[in-house]
């Protein structure tokens, strides 16, 4: 297609590209208006939270400008994931990377050449190739969209090397817009994506990071095992067959979760690192298609999982940062639907988190991981709103709980914080915002350390003014502050103090606020049983959602695609409810484009008639 002219030719070709191809009525939140500036030739960056739309921004822009859309993937079961989705929804897609072979290679070589294709997905070693970049400097070139782009950052959560050269094509090729995505970063890691992408002007989108049909629970781990039993049982996994991914710190545990859930009688496979290529790929393959219903893993499992039905993510160990664990958590609900994330907890966690990163030889780069590790453990031992946690860690900032959190739902006893935030906020401003939690702890409860000496903080007038609260409990009471969006912890500056912008009307009294008390030890939380999928529909709308749900596995079966690429859960959910009766009502499903309307209409409105 060639460049619209006028802003109003962009959104309507977008808005028609929505719905004929992709089958949305609407855009989600910021996604217009990244389009608008992507297709009007301006550099974009943008962080939207795991199932907000990203691959949207970019596709749709790349079927609206002249040329092939460059995709930059570290992930090949991703570009496979979304290459396939492409194609069902009738775009000329393909990748590129070290999984073809000569003569498959060749063929996309040849299709980029001759203009078939609207996207090409391709690795950034496959990318930075010197033959490679002459060829596609002398074709032309709708836009370079790069995926993950956290992994080019030091402070990102996956740091890559191989990415760290992307920033030589923003100078190759000067006239091409760039747009760069990423689901997790913190300030640090964002300034850090702008700088070494060299991007132009770039428009900068953040969305929301909430994801509030995601449920957050976290328990004191006690018999693990057990546990994620209790938790499958309450959530009537063997009757509702529902995707699920449990993630575990080693391949040995991972395999003894895979095998006890098997002789439990759960359909369930074990998947790492250390497993043959191709049993990887045939667990991958099995997950994709509803063939197995749960894959306990590494944390090498998912990334490029583009599933849009997994219903629950089960951390049996402490993540090593609140980045990896809010990507992983992200992986359920990608269609909106309840889901759950269930985080097991437990001080032995902390302690071999920490030995893997007092491995790291660099020491900007320990520093930065240890950082990251307590921002871990102190989420898990929050007694405020973990989504509030969340979205200040990403700078969302939120006091408002949400509702659907172990705490919110569980809450521990709160009391009247108002003089104990004043404290604590104003020591950290005696001094002068440039100390951590620890030695603001110290000074409160007037310790006699040879630091306070040498420092003469004994001086200060905020020294000794906390003596009623242990250190554990001022660790809980700050924590809780900062979680609460009136402190932060420069990671730039060694993890100093700092006060926010919402700090001064609390040490000016204008603001009441509760804390909670500070716990012995973490909850136990009497966790209420989640909604699995079926519970939001009646008894009659529930025979019509299984039946859809076999043909679906039936058509994806004779295909070779994952069920998900036929149409979500999301759609099938909507096509019980109204039981569409003819093409027109079909294509009002979200999901269902003209291509899905072609290619599955006649079947789907075949079933769907029989209740009409």
């Amino acid at each position: 297609m060639t460049n619209p002219s006028t802003q109003e030719s962009i959104k309507d070709q977008a808005n028609r590209v929505l719905q004929t191809v992709y089958g949305y009525e609407s855009f989600r939140p910021q996604q217009a208006s990244i389009i608008e500036d992507l297709v009007s030739g301006l550099d974009c960056f943008v962080l939207m939270p795991t199932g907000g739309g990203k691959s949207l921004c970019y596709q749709i822009p790349a079927l609206i400008r002249s040329g092939t859309a460059i995709v930059v993937s570290p992930l090949i079961a991703l570009m496979q994931d979304q290459v396939t989705a492409l194609k069902a929804n009738g775009v000329n897609a393909a990748y590129y990377n070290s999984s073809l072979d000569y003569e498959a290679a060749e063929q996309v070589m040849m299709q980029l050449h001759t203009g078939q294709l609207d996207l090409l997905y391709v690795s950034p070693e496959r990318l930075l190739n010197a033959h490679f970049l002459q060829t596609l400097q002398s074709l032309p070139i709708a836009l370079f969209a790069i995926d993950e782009a956290h992994c080019i950052s030091q402070w990102g959560h996956d740091f890559r090397p191989e990415y760290s050269q992307m920033g030589s094509l923003r100078e190759r090729f000067p006239q091409v817009p760039f747009i760069a995505l990423t689901a997790t970063a913190d300030h640090a890691t964002r300034h850090d994506i702008l700088q070494r992408l060299h991007l132009h002007q770039p428009q900068v989108h953040i969305s929301s990071f909430d994801r509030p049909n995601i449920r957050y629970t976290v328990l004191e781990k006690r018999q693990p095992l057990k546990q994620l039993l209790g938790f499958l049982e309450a959530r009537g996994q063997k009757s509702q067959k529902e995707s699920g991914i449990v993630y575990a710190l080693s391949r040995k545990r991972v395999e003894e979760v895979a095998l006890k859930l098997a002789e439990e009688g759960y359909n369930a496979k074990a998947y790492h690192a250390g497993l043959p290529g191709e049993v990887r790929q045939q667990v991958h393959q099995q997950f994709l298609r509803d063939e197995i219903e749960i894959v306990v893993a590494t944390v090498a499992f998912g990334m490029g999982i583009d599933k849009s039905n997994v219903r629950f993510v089960v951390h049996y160990d402490l993540p090593k940062n609140i980045e990896g664990y809010y990507q992983e958590t992200g992986r359920a609900g990608r269609d909106g639907l309840d889901s759950e994330a269930l985080l097991l907890f437990g001080m032995q966690d902390v302690a071999t988190a920490k030995h893997f990163v007092e491995q790291v030889p660099n020491e900007e780069q320990k520093r930065i991981e240890n950082f990251k590790l307590s921002s871990m453990v102190a989420f898990a031992e929050s007694l405020t709103c973990r989504r509030n946690v969340l979205l200040n860690y990403f700078g969302e900032p939120s006091q408002k709980p949400c509702g659907n959190c172990d705490i919110c739902l569980n809450p521990p006893t709160l009391f009247d914080g108002k003089v104990v935030a004043q404290k604590a906020l104003s020591c950290v401003y005696r001094l002068n915002q440039g100390f951590g939690v620890r030695h603001v702890i110290d000074v409160l409860r007037g310790a006699d350390t040879e630091r306070i000496r040498s420092l003469q903080h004994e001086q200060v007038s905020t020294y000794g003014i906390g003596k009623e609260y242990s250190v554990d409990e001022w660790s809980s009471l700050i924590r809780q502050l900062i979680h609460m969006g009136y402190l932060f912890q420069d990671v730039q500056n060694f993890s100093v103090l700092r006060l926010t912008e919402s700090a001064g009307p609390v040490l000016k009294g204008q603001v009441e606020l509760q804390l909670a008390l500070p716990k012995k030890t973490l909850s136990k939380t009497n966790r209420p049983a989640g909604k699995s999928l079926r519970d939001n529909l009646s008894d009659a709308d529930r025979e019509v959602f299984d039946e859809l749900r076999a043909l679906r596995k039936e058509i994806a079966e004779s295909e070779e695609v994952p069920a998900y690429v036929v149409f979500g859960d999301a759609a099938l959910v909507e096509m019980a409810k109204h039981k569409p009766q003819n093409d027109g009502e079909l294509l009002k499903i979200n999901g269902v484009g003209e291509s899905k309307l072609a290619r599955y209409g006649f079947e789907f409105l075949a079933l769907l008639r029989r209740y009409g």
